[in-house]
């Protein structure tokens, strides 16, 4: 279901790709398609196998026009052939490595990465008989000894999630492509406006779409965007084989979101910046990281590579028994800026992560993996998606307890 991109600016294309006045009723927003099965008009094979790209409709774990639409918008933003819309970000991550690799394959990964991303690496991929390394992707000689002969992904996430590490996506794109590698990448903290992301030499582009994509914090999915052919073999073994199928409902909702996406990024990243600026002054703060501020020790890496700096930062305040303190008075006294989890939405979000605990889970890192972590983390973070509130009202609500 491949469709050409409409070449024209990024707000057209997030208001305008995919969608078109229904053919029936002239209504210029799109439909909320719940059918799950479609009346057929011809004789057809019983098999996704039989699908070709100008198949009709037939059922819904399949294929859905809703679906497809969001799919088509999601491809055009990110400058992609196609595009895999799944039930999660989650559902995106395992749709490229439970489809791309198999038992005796080797998969490189950042070391850093969502959380549920790496525990899907470091637990469920070793039990089907595929090696993985975990690798600090700042580090390009780090990367490089990584790849094996039988190396067939390199995983990247840029910024990582959550301290806000960034990787040299070209010079890894070109290490992985020379050793026959795909590439794939979770661009969701940067989105499609901060990552040009084939144009830095990534195959498959990942977004959890609950966070910018839909930017509203209602609905939960996820998308992989690619070549045709790549996407092709993941719409059958995930979509299709797996089950991993976006609601149509939350498909509408995240493309009604979708639309305003460039707007949302430029504010966004004002919004992030003036906050980072304001944090860095504070004498309780002791480190911000924000890609868009000089203070970032890849600044310049940020500045080659991003087209936006999004609206997520992280921050220390020192030690965890400080931080405890600290999310204790945000819980009770912050009105503007909600303490919770998630990222990406129209609110402003904060949330208390610490070191101890996330290694212990999550990313287990030890010796120098642990230090280049704790370079940026120390003991602990705030990991904070600023959000489109007015930037003064978000500093003054933190002011209460900073």
């Amino acid at each position: 279901m491949t469709k050409r991109n409409i070449h024209s600016g990024d707000m057209t294309r997030a208001i305008h790709a995919g969608e078109q006045p229904d053919p029936t009723t002239g209504a210029s927003a799109p439909a909320i398609h719940m059918s799950s099965t479609f009346v057929s008009d011809s004789v057809a094979g019983f098999s996704a196998h039989d699908l070709g790209e100008d198949s009709p409709f037939l059922y819904a774990r399949w294929s859905n026009p809703t679906v497809h639409m969001l799919e088509r918008k999601i491809a055009a933003l990110q400058g992609t052939e196609d595009c895999l819309c799944t039930a999660s970000g989650m559902a995106a991550a395992a749709a490229i490595m439970l489809t791309f690799l198999s038992k005796g394959d080797h998969v490189v990964i950042s070391d850093v990465s969502y959380a549920g991303v790496a525990e899907l690496a470091r637990e469920t991929l070793p039990r089907y008989g595929i090696d993985v390394t975990p690798v600090d992707m700042s580090n390009l000689e780090a990367v490089a000894a990584a790849i094996r002969p039988n190396t067939k992904l390199v995983h990247v996430e840029s910024p990582v999630n959550p301290i806000m590490r960034l990787t040299d996506i070209v010079a890894v794109a070109r290490m992985a492509h020379d050793a026959g590698a795909l590439v794939s990448a979770d661009a969701t903290f940067a989105s499609p406006m901060g990552l040009d992301a084939v144009a830095l030499g990534v195959d498959l582009v990942m977004h959890s779409t609950t966070k910018y994509m839909g930017g509203h914090g209602d609905a939960v999915g996820g998308a992989v965007a690619g070549r045709a052919d790549l996407v092709k073999q993941m719409r059958l073994e995930a979509g299709i084989h797996h089950g991993s199928v976006l609601s149509p409902f939350n498909a509408w909702l995240i493309a009604r979101g979708a639309a305003t996406l460039p707007l949302r990024m430029r504010a966004h990243q004002q919004g992030a910046l003036a906050v980072a600026e304001w944090l860095e002054a504070q004498p309780s703060v002791t480190r911000v990281f924000y890609p868009g501020l000089p203070s970032h020790p890849q600044h310049d890496l940020a500045r080659a590579q991003m087209k936006n700096y999004s609206g997520m930062l992280s921050f220390q305040v020192g030690d965890t028994a400080t931080a405890e303190r600290l999310a204790a008075q945000m819980i009770e006294k912050l009105k503007i800026v909600h303490y919770a989890v998630s990222l990406g939405h129209h609110r402003t979000l904060i949330f208390w992560m610490e070191t101890a605990g996330l290694m212990e889970s999550s990313f287990k890192l030890e010796g120098a993996a642990l230090e280049s972590y704790r370079a940026f983390a120390g003991d602990g973070i705030f990991r904070m998606s600023v959000g489109l509130e007015d930037p003064e009202d978000i500093i003054a609500d933190l002011a209460q307890v900073l």
